[in-house]
């Protein structure tokens, strides 16, 4: 028989509201706090499971530890599995109490208890991740939850005979397809636009045609965009992986965002009104782009969707009228085909995620079911979604009372125990309210809504407020029942439900049009009309077809609990507890189950759990287990009035009576316990005793055996390592003595080493402070001479102040004396002294003002001070003209011959190449170093040097082209006065020496490579072997180098220079064309040459950055 682990066990509290003594209120909320603060977050009373919600991971959520938190679903799954019952698990509770977590234990326990293999965990994984799926595309925030469950969903999950899970079938309710178009305050929409905006890639983005900022799009609410504990990202990765698990192919998935997509676009769509010749306004788009965007990624034409926006179609017998649609009708027909849009791809997820999941075999299949719908709702706000959420938790409400009492008190009768049936608060009073057929408010809206005429919200408040006036749980502010006409908290446009869970204010504004839902004809049509394969499935012609359903005969029940309004973790608020307990009838429902028994079992595992109580029925009891409770509850001496016997159960009355057994079966257990260790204890050591005694014989033979092949092996081995050992000693003794002699001979070299070494630092400090002391005498001299001639320039300065300040008072005084003597003539004179003392103060200021604003000495300083005056125009002029030639003297003033020789050269160099060779303006910034290789003073080049007897003007490394192979060998290039010289780089030897006089001419290309050839006079002895073609990184050096100092030499005007990108050059007896081409060469930056032919060397140049 299998025992199960009893709730008794390592308690915390009580775990069976059933077993809680005393009960009262304070105590049944001082249970659930102890349990709580202890992470025992489920508790009991009978079947049905109380579950808190602890705003936080906890570990009994893991695959090892949900079996044994959750017997109540234990129950259940061995009820489906073991007595072939269909089961159903119920989940309520108010918004935000943890009834989608609920849900997600209840597939995780069925992963965890079922059995394994391939195929069967392939369906529990696929059954497990359809919540990822539907949770993005169905789960919002909202002011009481982060992931709020915004439609009501049912999953059938199917079983075979084993117990393990084949499958399952998800049925999906009320889609809150209003919150596409609008959302509350401090609320989101669905989670997947929020999640597609921040996880999906740039390249996803760009197909779509979204852009990652969600200010962009009047769909989404900015106030509540992100949500602390959310990551959106993270979120979009596990959907894309889930969906691919559950079997979405990839191109689903693309088709599925670009809807999503579609519908964001949608919600950026404006319109505006035109006037029209009848009078009438017509609607048409603000900005056509969104519109473009949505109709390319649902391939629908523009035009056709631009005029279901602008007309509606209409038809009365059988005639079609087109009217034109204002500006609110287009918002109402652009805000109703999102929210169908959106609502029929859930449809469609939910239909293709049961195409994945259901049940392959064909046999009879035993099924759990599993509901989660809407939690109760009170907003401060509270429409229509509101009040349908809240009229199903009224029916589910409804559904467990039936199920909880009816079955209890169905128990006792079927139990033949005496029972006095107990009557209950029934709340199908409220559900009539709002299901009656005749004045039900449901049927009452359905009516007006299909009313000719006006109809409007207001028309429906009237009607409930004439037809349900008199209800006692209706109320509005209008109602003829007296005792609310003074009551000023009822707005005018509201009305007041008294539910089970308690009062709810509706504002009626909205009703109408969200019981309508109404969505033109030609909307659809233009859906139907798109290329987008989803959207023909979407927007089918045709009824759809109608879904039956069934609710399974057995049903458990999980009440979920709403620890505070923080949603966070460890906080219990008494007072919400309180209110949700009272509310749910939870301690009515304990008082029914305490009212008869208490505890009740039946008999096989009663006697099983407490038959170690009494010697009759331990250790085995032969007899039927009814009598055997009965012996062993006599043996005990449990009052007859504290049980029952019926059929199948054993029913005990009081806790008391129940913990008392629990005590005594705890101490028999740890009696047995003793009992059983000792047994086996003394069984093990004589088994293991008789187990060595029989070896120890066969053991014995064997080990003497071994020991005498083992002795003798040793002795074998000791002999063997003890001539080793001796002949080693005898080595080592050898080698120490060699290692002592040679460390002698490197001691006596070390120290002489050492001792010379010595003697060389000491003669070294002696000539450095000699060194020292004779540049010591030289700055002392060197600072007295500098004194000398300071104090001798003093003296100089100060004469020429005396001499300066006499000429001054001279000059004054000849003045004043000049004054004085033409002072008579000044008024006959005055205009004309003043025109010339004018003329001569500005052209003093002028000056004066020229000196500070005197440009600097730079020769390519262009700047110069504005002309203050037009008379002094000629003088502005010829002062800057006068300022630029002495600054540019002083400029040169300041060259050596050298530099003039390199700027001279420099100058050439531009009068050759600039604006006709690419490499020119690279050239410029480098100096004109001449001989690179150092000829004279590496040491390398010594027999070279000796070879030229001539100052050499230049000497470089430069690669002579190879005709045959368009390859370059490194060369030595030397430029004298009157020759130049080619020679081995490696050994230095002269390969060619040439007069300058045989150069006729030198050709270069236009770009940027460093090839040119040397043309050789023809018939000269230079001119045998051909001319020469070279290429270096200095060309530009090389040739300006080559032409001054050949125009020297041969005394002639210039050397001819062709540059062109083809040229012909002698080789021996044959011309080869050399020619250039842009396009850079597959290794490297440089240029290179290759031979295409006998007549043709083609040399790539790289192209220009």
């Amino acid at each position: 028989m299998e025992v199960k682990t009893s709730l008794l066990d390592n308690m915390i509290g009580v775990g069976d509201m059933v077993l809680l003594e005393p009960l009262n209120e304070d105590s049944f909320i001082e249970n659930l706090r102890k349990r709580f603060d202890h992470n025992e977050i489920y508790t009991y009373i009978g079947s049905v499971v109380i579950s808190m919600n602890p705003y936080r991971s906890l570990p009994i959520f893991t695959p090892e530890k949900v079996e044994e938190y959750l017997p109540g679903l234990d129950e259940a799954y061995r009820s489906l599995r073991d007595q072939d019952k269909d089961q159903c698990i119920l989940i309520t509770g108010e918004s935000g109490a943890g009834k989608t977590e609920a849900s997600k234990l209840v597939m995780s326990y069925v992963a965890a208890v079922c059995g394994r293999g391939q195929e069967v965990n392939k369906v529990k994984e696929q059954l497990l991740q359809s919540n990822p799926v539907l949770e993005a595309f169905g789960n919002a925030k909202t002011v009481r939850n982060d992931n709020s469950s915004r439609f009501g969903k049912y999953m059938d999950i199917e079983f075979d005979f084993k117990g393990d899970p084949l499958g399952g079938v998800i049925s999906n309710y009320l889609l809150e397809k209003s919150r596409v178009c609008k959302q509350p305050r401090g609320e989101r929409n669905f989670h997947i636009f929020y999640q597609l905006l921040s996880g999906a890639s740039g390249d996803t983005l760009t197909k779509l045609k979204l852009d990652r900022d969600f200010s962009k799009y009047n769909y989404l609410s900015l106030d509540s965009a992100t949500v602390n504990g959310l990551d959106d990202a993270a979120s979009f990765r596990t959907v894309r992986n889930a969906m691919q698990i559950v079997g979405f192919m990839e191109d689903e998935v693309q088709l599925v965002l670009e809807l999503v997509a579609a519908v964001l676009k949608l919600g950026n769509i404006e319109f505006k009104p035109e006037s029209r010749v009848n009078g009438f306004d017509e609607s048409r788009v603000k900005d056509k782009n969104d519109l473009k965007e949505m109709c390319e990624l649902l391939g629908i034409e523009q035009s056709v969707l631009e005029r279901a926006f602008s007309y509606r179609t209409v038809e009365a017998k059988m005639e079609k009228v087109s009217t034109t649609l204002n500006v609110a009708q287009a918002y109402y027909a652009r805000d109703a085909l999102a929210k169908n849009l959106y609502s029929r791809l859930f449809s469609w997820l939910v239909t293709r995620i049961n195409e994945s999941i259901k049940a392959q075999a064909k046999t009879r299949h035993k099924v759990m079911g599993v509901l989660d719908i809407y939690g109760f709702e009170i907003f401060e706000d509270n429409s229509f979604e509101q009040f349908i959420i809240n009229y199903c938790n009224e029916k589910l409400q409804q559904i467990f009372i039936e199920l909880t009492l009816r079955e209890e008190q169905e128990e006792y009768v079927r139990e033949g125990i005496e029972w006095t049936n107990i009557e209950y608060f029934n709340n199908a009073i409220i559900c009539d309210l709002i299901e009656n057929n005749q004045n039900g408010i449901l049927a009452m809206l359905d009516e007006e809504c299909l009313r000719p005429g006006t109809v409007t919200d207001d028309t429906f408040l009237d009607k409930l407020n004439t037809i349900c006036a008199e209800h006692q749980h209706f109320e509005s502010r209008l109602s003829k029942n007296s005792k609310f006409l003074t009551d000023h908290s009822l707005p005018h446009s509201c009305f007041r439900i008294q539910h089970y869970a308690g009062k709810v204010l509706y504002r009626v504004e909205g009703f109408v049009d969200k019981n309508n839902d109404l969505l033109y004809r030609d909307l659809s049509q233009a859906m139907y009309k798109a290329t987008h394969s989803l959207m023909r499935q979407l927007f089918p012609e045709g009824n759809p077809a109608k879904v039956n359903l069934k609710r399974p005969p057995t049903a458990g029940t999980v009440l979920c609990i709403k620890p505070n309004d923080k949603k966070a973790a460890h906080i219990f608020t008494d007072s919400l507890v309180c209110h949700q307990v009272r509310y749910l009838g939870l301690m009515e429902n304990v008082r029914v189950r305490r009212a008869g028994y208490a505890f009740r079992q039946p008999y096989e595992p009663c006697l099983e759990r407490y038959k170690m109580l009494c010697k009759q029925t331990w250790p085995h009891w032969r007899g039927p287990a009814r009598d055997g409770v009965e012996v062993l509850l006599t043996d005990c001496s449990v009052p007859a009035e504290e049980f029952a016997y019926g059929r199948s159960k054993i029913f005990i009355r009081n806790p008391r009576t129940l913990f008392t057994l629990e005590e005594r079966r705890r101490a028999c257990l740890e009696d047995l316990a003793t009992l059983i260790q000792k047994i086996y204890r003394g069984w093990k050591c004589r088994t293991h005793f008789l187990l060595l005694k029989k070896s120890q014989v066969v053991v014995a033979a064997w080990y003497r055996r071994y020991a005498q092949q083992k002795k003798y092996v040793k002795i074998k081995s000791a002999t063997l390592v003890m001539q080793s050992f001796t002949r080693g000693w005898k080595a080592r003794k050898i080698l120490r003595q060699l290692k002592y002699e040679k460390r002698c001979k490197e001691a006596v070299t070390t120290i002489a080493a050492y001792w010379h070494g010595t003697q060389a630092r000491m003669e070294l400090r002696r000539l450095k402070t000699e060194a020292r002391n004779k540049h010591a005498v030289s700055v002392i001299w060197a600072y007295w001479q500098g004194t000398k001639a300071r104090r001798e320039l003093r003296c100089l300065k100060e004469e020429a102040r005396r001499k300066h300040a006499v000429a001054v008072i001279w000059a004054y005084w000849r003045g004043l004396q000049v004054r004085r003597e033409y002072r008579k003539f000044f008024r006959a004179n005055a205009g004309k002294k003043i025109y010339c003392f004018i003329i001569q103060r500005i052209m003093q200021k002028y000056f004066l003002g020229l000196k500070t604003t005197v440009p600097s000495m730079s020769p390519i300083d262009n700047t110069w001070s504005a002309q203050p005056y037009s008379f002094l125009e000629g003088a502005h002029t010829e002062l800057r003209r006068i300022f630029h030639l002495w600054r540019c003297k002083k400029h040169r003033g300041q060259f050596t011959e050298e530099k003039k020789a390199v700027y001279e050269e420099k100058l050439e160099a531009s009068e050759i190449f600039k604006n006709k060779k690419a490499l020119y303006p690279s050239s410029v910034s480098q100096p004109f170093k001449g001989d690179y290789l150092e000829i004279h003073k590496n040491p390398k080049y010594q027999k070279l040097n000796s070879a030229v007897e001539e100052k050499v003007l230049l000497a470089d490394v430069v690669n002579k082209i190879n005709r045959a192979n368009g390859k370059g060998s490194p060369r030595l290039f030397l430029l004298t006065k009157n020759n130049f010289v080619l020679a081995d780089q490696k050994t230095g030897q002269v390969k060619a020496s040439v007069p300058l006089p045989d150069l006729t001419s030198v050709s270069v290309s236009t770009q940027s490579d460093g090839f040119f050839a040397l043309k050789l006079k023809e018939g000269s002895a230079s001119a045998a072997k051909g001319d020469f073609l070279l290429n270096s990184e200095h060309l530009i050096e090389i040739i300006t180098k080559l032409h001054r100092t050949w125009t020297t030499a041969a005394d002639k005007d210039q050397i001819n220079i062709d540059i062109s990108d083809e040229f012909l050059v002698q080789f021996k007896q044959d011309k080869v064309c050399v020619k250039f081409i842009q396009g850079g060469p597959k290794n490297g930056t440089s240029a290179a040459c290759k031979r295409k032919n006998n007549r043709l060397l083609e040399v790539s140049v790289p192209s220009s950055p």
